[in-house]
């Protein structure tokens, strides 16, 4: 099984047992934790008005050990999916883009892109969908693959996230902070075309935008957008977590580069997505909250 930095993502739904079994039928998740938001771990993510709130936590087919988590949280008026800064997507890596494609048409999940391979990343073959609680996924075929490709092994017709996406205010800006904090490799910016961004802001579908990727223990796992002007804040409830993509969890071996970068110091802290390890929170130039738990990548236990 392919090493990863990516543990989790978090997404906030309106009804988390609806959103999970939309999940276990068409993505052939299973179930591997439920439970309440502690006060505890709602202060830890920003976010009291949390606690209370249901979870469940999904995990592929595969067994990979990088898993969906889905909270209890408002809708909230005027969010626009893709059109504000932070986590805009996930990524999941599939056996075969045009069977998913055809299990999508017959799933309550819209389909935003079909599959296509991607401009300027000829090893891959994506399409996008929309579900119903406005959660943006990339289903992402990989064509060329190896230890060489920073790409994963895909073991299930839909496996696991292997890619976050975040929507950036000043690219430049971004890249530097992730230098800075982990001092990860990443791209030079590259521009490509996307329908899917273009659609999403009424923009040309033959614009061009920028983005570039972060590697970690060899694989890409995180995607960092520019987003257009017109992109803003995103809008949430107070003391709520953001709607969306709410949280991206990842794995990271060095919390003494961490020291005194973090929003909430690292804790140890129980359950399938942290595994008994330490777990601080940073976050993003834009906001965005990035969990981050202690250990080398094969150190997690489940």
């Amino acid at each position: 099984m392919s090493p990863t930095f990516l543990r989790s993502a978090t997404l906030v739904v309106p009804d988390v047992e609806v959103a999970t079994q939309r999940f276990v039928e068409w993505f052939d998740y299973s179930v591997v934790e439920q439970g309440i938001v502690t006060q505890s771990l709602a202060a830890f993510w920003l976010s009291p008005g949390s606690a209370g709130r249901r979870y469940s936590v999904l995990q592929p087919a595969s067994l990979a050990p990088v898993f969906l988590r889905f909270v209890e949280g408002l809708d909230v008026p005027g969010y626009q999916p893709m059109c504000t800064y932070g986590w805009a997507a996930t990524e999941i890596c599939v056996q075969d883009v045009e069977v998913v494609n055809e299990r999508m048409l017959r799933s309550p999940f819209k389909i935003i892109g079909s599959p296509i391979a991607l401009d300027g990343f000829p090893t891959v073959k994506a399409m996008q969908v929309r579900g119903p609680d406005s959660e943006i996924v990339y289903l992402t075929e990989i064509l060329i693959g190896g230890p060489s490709s920073g790409l994963p092994t895909v073991e299930s017709l839909i496996d696991r996230p292997f890619i976050m996406v975040l929507a950036c205010s000043d690219l430049r800006k971004s890249i530097a902070w992730m230098k800075e904090v982990f001092g990860l490799p990443v791209s030079d910016p590259v521009k490509i075309k996307s329908s899917v961004l273009s659609a999403a802001y009424g923009m040309d579908p033959d614009e061009k935008h920028e983005l570039c990727i972060v590697k970690g223990a060899g694989q890409t796992f995180l995607e960092l957008d520019q987003c257009p002007e017109s992109a803003t804040i995103r809008p949430q409830h107070d003391d709520a977590l953001p709607p969306g993509v709410a949280i991206t969890t990842m794995i990271f071996p060095d919390f003494e580069r961490l020291s005194g970068k973090w929003v909430m110091p690292p804790v140890t802290r129980e359950g399938i997505v942290y595994g008994g390890c330490r777990v601080g929170m940073l976050q993003t130039p834009d906001g965005a909250l990035l969990e981050v738990l202690e250990g080398p990548t094969d150190a997690i236990r489940l």
